[in-house]
């Protein structure tokens, strides 16, 4: 079935990490920016398309009052077929949540909430340029949790100033410690032109080697206490993964709302413009075309090869690669240690995740004889 994304680009402050679009917080803004979102959802409505998942990413969803929320809802129960059994998540900055907040998002119809926790060392927070503290953060948590929120998941960065490795398992012993069932870990990545782009932040984060230290004794301390590695940067209980995100991973048709939103549907990518003030007036969104027919094999190795299912290999010839060329390629990474080839499928071990690109393209390159 269809996922539905919404973008919210609302931020109180900027991190000065982020290179996302976002845009300064207003009401009055925010209420356009509401309406126009729930419009072009309905235009939806002839086609009858049957989705069950929702995501509200962002910029900071949480911003958005749970009556704004239960609006894009209804537009979506509106202009979709939407399963009573679906997913629908919600990202929030700990910072902006209330225990009334957090139970009106729960009763609008949100059931799995993504918290943007990052860590949970006060000094490495202030350093991240976060609004909360640890304590806030575990607070939000809590309050999750008496609103009815189950399907919770945090967010933990890698590589951040002044992180140790041992800071960095300490933020997800607290988290996995009060049991939350997903986390999502994602390496810095300092951006050109973002307050981090400086060399006193250069010199105050881990080194290549350090980071990749990082993240391989974070899979190794989640998969030791139950958690699946299912996705590079996602791990989660069984059973617990994100829905939505995983039909970004295995080319099913998501379509976007609001600014900076892309779409994959009825094969072709498209996105709409960073410009709200654009999208507020225009009777319907306006889209850029990005890819108008998508090369179905190398987006298959791109994205399968993220997954811990892996790549199958009768899959990559039924979409015209050449199973023989590729584990030709593949045999010396697999005797490195970076994939494992096994009952007709390649997958990436810790280790390969880490050089994900370099093995993607080579083995994309040896699929089509390039």
């Amino acid at each position: 079935m269809l996922g539905i994304y919404i973008h919210v680009p609302f931020c109180l402050r900027k991190c000065p990490y982020c290179a996302f679009y976002s845009i300064a917080y207003s009401e009055s803004l925010k209420d356009a920016y509401v309406k126009a979102v729930a419009r072009n959802i309905r235009k939806y409505s002839d086609m009858h398309l049957p989705c069950d998942t929702v995501y509200f990413g962002g910029g900071t969803p949480s911003l958005l009052t749970p009556r704004d929320i239960y609006t894009i809802l209804e537009a979506v129960r509106t202009g979709f077929n939407l399963s009573p059994s679906s997913e629908i998540t919600m990202e929030a900055n700990p910072s902006s949540v209330t225990s009334d907040s957090l139970s009106g998002y729960y009763r609008a119809g949100v059931n799995r909430i993504s918290f943007g926790v990052q860590s949970l060392n006060d000094n490495e927070l202030k350093a991240l340029g976060r609004l909360h503290d640890a304590k806030t953060a575990l607070n939000a948590i809590d309050m999750a949790r008496n609103a009815g929120f189950e399907n919770i998941s945090c967010d933990l960065m890698i590589g951040t100033p002044y992180q140790t490795i041992e800071s960095l398992l300490s933020s997800c012993w607290q988290l996995t410690s009060i049991g939350i069932p997903h986390i999502s870990s994602y390496m810095l990545k300092i951006e050109d032109g973002t307050p981090y782009d400086c060399a006193e932040i250069r010199d105050s984060v881990a080194d290549d080697d350090t980071v990749c230290d990082m993240y391989l004794a974070l899979c190794d301390e989640l998969r030791t206490i139950g958690y699946e590695r299912y996705e590079i940067s996602n791990f989660s209980r069984p059973g617990l993964r994100s829905r939505h995100n995983m039909k970004y991973w295995t080319g099913e048709d998501y379509l976007g709302f609001g600014t900076s939103a892309h779409s994959l549907f009825q094969g072709k990518r498209f996105y709409v413009p960073n410009d709200i003030k654009s999208y507020i007036h225009s009777e319907t969104q306006p889209v850029l075309t990005e890819d108008e027919s998508p090369d179905r094999l190398e987006e298959y190795i791109m994205l399968s090869l993220r997954l811990s299912d892996g790549m199958s290999l009768e899959q990559l010839r039924l979409l015209g690669g050449s199973p023989e060329a590729v584990t030709e390629k593949a045999r010396p990474y697999a005797d490195a240690g970076f994939l494992n080839i096994v009952d007709n499928r390649i997958t990436l071990t810790d280790k390969g995740a880490l050089v994900s690109n370099r093995v993607i393209f080579e083995l994309y390159s040896a699929a089509t004889g390039e």
